[in-house]
């Protein structure tokens, strides 16, 4: 499997690399990559790969049979190119603040109200995360996302780090999402808001909270019994 950049420098903007596989002239294997393949509730990066004067753009980017792959707009792209690649920041900027606002939102409510998530979703205008709450309370929700707020103006440092599985089930907090991790997963790769957080993901985040900037609470909705889906956006 290609090395995946982005686990350890979510900041990479610019790398270079080399074509490994080519599937029907636009789907792209690296030998490593920084762009984000669609998954984990997050949306896929774009950008583009040039080779000499040629510029292909890359409009989708997603794992298959383990290999992260890449979309690009022509064929042209051939096994043994030296590619420079460059990632769309500003969407990817964008959805890595979304997805520290889903981590501090989601470990507020697992603190106040002891819910785990359920389901979620992250996109560039809103999102939304789905938890497993009995009773749907307007006024406790808004007070939910004003602690959130607290903490994002904080400006807290985020860090990312692995642990072995052993290790990090000792923080039964860790794992948030209500379904649990699969078994295969040993090694748990940690995103760790300073104090107040700490959860087994596998996305891109900002460097503190302060880079969040407001999160907005949109509305929420009844999914059925014990689920309750909320929606939200940064300004």
């Amino acid at each position: 499997m290609a090395e995946a950049l982005y686990m350890d420098d979510c900041y990479l903007k610019e790398f270079e690399a080399e074509v490994k596989q080519v599937k029907d002239d636009k789907f792209i294997v690296l030998d490593k990559t920084a762009f984000y393949p669609n998954g984990g509730g997050q949306p896929w990066d774009t950008g583009k790969m040039v080779v000499g004067s040629d510029e292909y753009n890359v409009v989708f980017t997603g794992k298959f049979s383990g290999e992260i792959s890449h979309e690009v707009d022509k064929p042209g792209l051939k096994v043994g190119d030296k590619v420079k690649c460059t990632i769309d920041w500003d969407r990817r900027h964008k959805l890595m603040r979304m997805h520290t606002a889903a981590h501090i939102v989601s470990a507020v409510f697992h603190k106040e109200a002891g819910a785990l998530i359920t389901g979620g979703n992250l996109d560039l205008e809103k999102s939304r995360a789905d938890f497993n709450i009995e009773n749907f309370d307007r006024e406790k929700i808004d007070d939910y996302f004003r602690i959130s707020n607290e903490i994002v103006d904080k400006d807290i440092p985020i860090k990312i780090y692995s642990l072995s599985r052993e290790e990090a089930e000792k923080d039964p907090a860790m794992f948030k999402l209500a379904k649990g991790l699969p078994e295969a997963i040993k090694t748990i790769r940690v995103v760790d808001i300073e104090g107040y957080d700490r959860q087994a993901d596998g996305g891109t985040h900002v460097k503190s909270t302060i880079e969040v900037g407001k999160i907005k609470f949109l509305k929420a909705e009844n999914k059925g019994k014990a689920n309750r889906r909320v929606y939200y956006c940064l300004e």
